[in-house]
């Protein structure tokens, strides 16, 4: 199930925060799906395991 853009985002105060981390190849605007085990770019495939 893929979330909707509006999703990612958490509204604190006056601001807008962001919840995802973008993908440092594809660069802004782009953010990372975060699985299980990893977080990784649905355009490029770039993946980040975690621990």
């Amino acid at each position: 199930m893929t979330a909707k853009r509006y999703e990612c985002y958490e509204i604190k105060g006056n601001a807008a925060v962001l919840l995802k981390r973008h993908c440092p190849r594809c660069g802004p605007g782009v953010l990372m799906a975060e699985h299980e085990d990893r977080v990784a770019c649905g355009r490029c495939g770039y993946t980040e395991f975690r621990k």
